[in-house]
């Protein structure tokens, strides 16, 4: 539908700073906006992997790339000179944790140059299907992954507090937050940070400052 894209073609002529995070490799598809943003400092993206297994990647996400698509993008942004973040996320415990220096290791070859993770989320409805998806698709693993999400959100499978609800609490997230730091720290991510240039944004014709009016036509 060129969603996407005709928002980037918006930023793009006003020099606007943008940052896209996906699971999909249909980003490499507007390489030709973002890479000259990019040269500019205007552009960022942040690819997300859960895992490199695809055969469990096709029970978890079935309509989503494959992980190799998904490398394959971080390598094609990545030598388009587009900065890229590899988001290993969501880390199911029990199920893809361990996974998790492979896909630093994986992604940094392809040229990611910093990294992030999240923990598994279950907000709302999301905790019964993810509970029943699990039953159905790992029986002999479902109780021990439910109960290291109970474990790292306070006894349940779900917490929201700000600043825990993406890598939760207790053994199992500090010893992976542990581990996090280490292989980016052995792969060379997260070594020096990109800020934005905010200096070429230009303002579309018709703006009118605080408390103005917008042009109608």
């Amino acid at each position: 539908l060129r969603l996407t894209r005709s928002v980037l073609e918006v930023c793009a002529r006003w020099n606007q700073p943008i940052g896209l995070i996906t699971k999909s490799a249909l980003i490499t598809r507007d390489l030709d906006i973002l890479a000259p943003m990019a040269s500019q400092g205007l552009a960022r993206t942040a690819i997300s992997i859960t895992t490199l297994d695809r055969k469990l990647a096709r029970k978890m996400e079935p309509r989503a790339a494959t992980p190799q698509r998904r490398i394959d993008a971080i390598k094609a942004l990545s030598e388009s000179g587009v900065p890229v973040t590899v988001m290993v996320a969501p880390i199911v415990p029990g199920l893809t944790d361990h996974e998790l220096e492979s896909i630093l290791e994986a992604a940094a070859k392809a040229g990611a140059t910093s990294a992030g993770y999240v923990a598994l989320r279950l907000p709302h409805e999301i905790a019964q299907l993810f509970e029943e998806w699990l039953q159905g698709a790992y029986p002999d693993r479902a109780d021990r992954v439910l109960s290291l999400v109970r474990q790292m959100r306070g006894g349940k499978l779900y917490d929201s507090r700000f600043g825990e609800r993406m890598t939760g609490t207790g053994p199992w997230a500090h010893l992976t937050a542990q581990r996090f730091r280490r292989a980016c720290s052995e792969f060379n991510l997260n070594r020096r940070s990109r800020s934005y240039n905010l200096r070429l944004f230009k303002r579309p014709q018709g703006y009118a400052p605080p408390g103005g009016q917008l042009d109608l036509f």
